[in-house]
């Protein structure tokens, strides 16, 4: 049986929303105004938005938002405080690079501790009474763009839930949750891992998994070429330039999708050893490690349910 599919261009990817179709067809059209609503809220790429209004105060005055988006924003300042490789800091950053947008550049060393002085998370002020946020630099801004389509996805299929809806594939670009059983005879899904050499969709493994969140980090899609070398996207705020390990992707799989973009941003940044020991601590979250020369590392959990693709490393 087909699922019922609905294409969006939004949160500057293409997303794709599938559902049985013994289910509400009707909910597809609100989930994309939901969508778009939800990037009307938490876009940095424009200039009007509860997140650039907080961006544009900062030094200046807290900035009071809608329940959601505080939301959001409390549990990205909190996980930017671990120190761990996730920051909801980063902004200037990404913002002087320009990394998968027009005038992308490699800055100067200058330029780069300039803007590492705007990037501590402990400068943020989060009022809980007021529902306001403050950023206590000129200068300073807030990206959520490593969060919030998990944080998205995760909205999404409560909201999916709470309409009965059976089966479905909610796809943020890439971002992958999946919303009860398949059609197969298993009720089990089939979700690609990217070969990260390879076009889209082509993939280097396959997952067989039950209702999970599948969210991949790499640098294969954003990248900037200067005197013959390559900087990708994913930025390390000690250093001010891109993460440097022999990662190409890492995908984690979750209950929850919001888990899995903070965790595959984590896991990238701390390396596959160390990122293993940390996931030791931290049950129903399993890695997918791929190198930049293709090797491939699963952790345990998924020892059982992830198969290589045979003859795509070629």
């Amino acid at each position: 049986m087909e699922l019922v599919n609905k294409k969006h261009r939004a949160l500057g990817t293409v997303i794709n929303l599938s559902i049985a179709p013994t289910d509400p067809i009707n909910v597809l059209e609100p989930t994309v105004r939901m969508i778009d609503e939800f990037e009307d809220h938490l876009t940095v790429n424009r200039q009007d938005s509860e997140v650039m209004e907080i961006n544009h105060q900062a030094g200046k005055r807290a900035v009071r938002v809608s329940e959601t988006t505080y939301r959001l924003i409390q549990q990205a300042v909190e996980v930017s405080k671990w120190q761990l490789g996730f920051n909801v800091a980063i902004g200037p950053l990404v913002k002087l690079w320009k990394i998968g947008f027009d005038g992308a550049n490699k800055p100067s060393d200058r330029q780069i501790a300039e803007r590492l002085a705007l990037t501590d998370p402990r400068a943020i002020v989060l009022n809980d009474q007021e529902q306001s946020v403050f950023l206590e630099k000129e200068g300073m801004e807030l990206d959520l763009g490593g969060i919030a389509k998990g944080f998205i996805a995760d909205e999404i299929k409560d909201f999916w839930q709470k309409q009965h809806v059976s089966s479905g594939i909610i796809d943020l670009g890439g971002n992958v949750l999946l919303v009860g059983g398949s059609q197969h005879p298993d009720a089990k899904w089939n979700v690609g891992v990217q070969n990260p050499v390879k076009p889209r969709h082509v993939p280097l493994g396959v997952l067989h998994i039950d209702e999970k969140s599948v969210g991949t980090s790499g640098i294969y899609e954003r990248k900037l070429v200067v005197d013959g070398q390559t900087y990708h996207h994913m930025f390390d705020s000690a250093t001010g330039y891109p993460i440097a390990n022999n990662l190409a992707s890492v995908t984690i799989v979750s209950d929850r999708s919001i888990d899995g973009e903070i965790w595959s941003t984590i896991c990238f940044y701390q390396g596959i050893d160390k990122a293993k020991v940390l996931l030791a601590n931290h049950p129903g979250i399993e890695a997918i490690f791929i190198t930049r020369d293709l090797q491939v590392e699963v952790t345990d959990g998924l020892m059982d349910c992830f198969s290589e693709v045979v003859n795509l490393k070629d």
